[in-house]
């Protein structure tokens, strides 16, 4: 699709997903042990054949530019490319103001590749996608923007952008996260939400996206702005996910999108990763979830005392390379690359990033631990929520989020 560019969003700061993104942009925060947040997006671009691709970076961007130079590299001899642009203020003295303030200031990316056709994705969501149906779709219907849709409980949908679409799935209604969403046709316990994923025609979206920077009382953001100016003026078309088909996806994973944005939502989305038939099934090889590796030698269990049950084991978890299990017992968890769990120490619906060590005798329950953490031996969290709280960022859910190099002093 030589005449297509693909833009992806990646500058969010994440402020509810704090501390994870005290010191990383939320695209970079990881997820499912080896892969970054933002690895799911570009995989779907890459397994859609879409290898023209700008991601535009803002917020405490090193750990996410450093991801990618380390792991997302495409040959520029074929025309194809997946570039880092960060924030530059080319035109004027601020940084981004929104989603489509990023894109007006990088309208020259798009005038130099000549695109004729912008994908623009968030990258923030963990999502499997063919953006080859929704181009289709759009060509075929001959459409200014397209916007892709997912129907979701109309309770939740206030979080969202809610779209009213007719028979045609034209758009006729757009609403920014409404306090009372509007139900889609023919099933009044949901509502049709927008994705966060466009395909413009390039002249439409320069157009709309420089009358939106003429605006002073404009929050320069797609959902917000954007797309509420255009539907009444342009052919706008609802793209619904629900139609998207991958090779190899199951039924129950078919309509499986999203917003890891909080904390509670990110250990939800996390723990659906390791049941054992997952909603979200990371081994499906016919549509790989693409990241950089690092050399780390396989992951590897030891002790088996049942005398003194000191036994290293995992169950219903995801263990990446260089993880050594030293006869403590994993239950429902998901543990980075190079992770130690020390004898007797227990680990259960927690997930655990690079570099992390347990203790022996450690107690661990319900906890996201960032990298390069060491808890001192006898140590319990997420046992006692009050207790918790005094020491580190306990979620409205009760998940106990532990930062990066926290210093845990041992217990008494």
């Amino acid at each position: 699709m030589p005449n297509c560019l693909s833009i992806v969003l990646a500058g969010g700061q994440g402020e509810r997903l704090r501390p994870l993104t005290n010191e990383r942009a939320k695209p970079a925060v990881p997820f499912g042990g080896h892969y970054r947040i933002v690895d799911f997006v570009l995989s779907n671009l890459i397994n859609s054949g879409l290898l023209r691709i700008i991601v535009l970076t803002q917020f405490k961007a090193d750990s996410l530019l450093r991801h990618l130079k380390h792991g997302w590299y495409l040959p520029p001899i074929l025309d194809q490319f997946i570039d880092p642009v960060p924030a530059q203020m080319r035109t004027g003295n601020s940084w981004y103001k929104g989603s489509a303030d990023a894109v007006y200031q990088n309208l020259h990316h798009i005038e130099n590749r000549r695109a004729d056709t912008v994908c623009v994705f968030g990258g923030d969501h963990i999502y499997r996608m063919d953006v080859r149906h929704m181009l289709a779709f759009h060509n075929a219907n001959d459409a200014d923007v397209t916007v892709a849709a997912i129907p979701q409980p109309i309770e939740t949908a206030s979080a969202f952008g809610v779209i009213t679409a007719d028979d045609s799935w034209r758009m006729v209604d757009f609403a920014e996260k409404p306090s009372k969403p509007k139900p889609m046709p023919g099933d009044q316990t949901k509502s049709l939400c927008s994705m966060g994923i466009y395909v413009f025609s390039a002249q439409i979206l320069k157009e709309a996206v420089v009358e939106d920077a003429k605006k002073e009382d404009s929050d320069h953001d797609f959902g917000k702005n954007i797309i509420p100016s255009l539907f009444h003026k342009s052919k706008v078309m609802v793209y619904n996910f629900m139609d998207n088909n991958i090779s190899g996806m199951t039924a129950r994973e078919k309509s499986y999108w999203r917003d890891v944005g909080s904390i509670d939502q990110y250990w939800q989305a996390s723990m659906d990763l390791v049941s054992v038939s997952p909603t979200f099934n990371l081994y499906n090889n016919k549509w790989p979830i693409h990241t950089a590796r690092d050399t780390n030698p396989p992951a590897k269990f030891v002790f088996a005392d049942e005398a003194s049950d000191r036994i290293g084991m995992a169950t219903d978890s995801l263990v990446c390379d260089g993880v050594i299990v030293s006869g403590g017992r994993i239950n429902r968890s998901i543990l980075s690359p190079n992770v130690r769990i020390n004898s007797y120490s227990q680990v259960d619906e927690s997930i655990l990033f690079d570099n992390v060590e347990v203790g022996r005798y450690s107690k661990i329950r319900r906890a996201i631990i960032d990298k390069d953490v060491e808890i001192p031996a006898n140590t319990v969290i997420g046992y006692d929520l009050e207790k918790d709280k005094k020491r580190f960022t306990v979620s409205p859910e009760g998940i106990v989020v532990i930062p990066k190099r926290a210093v845990i002093k041992p217990e008494k």
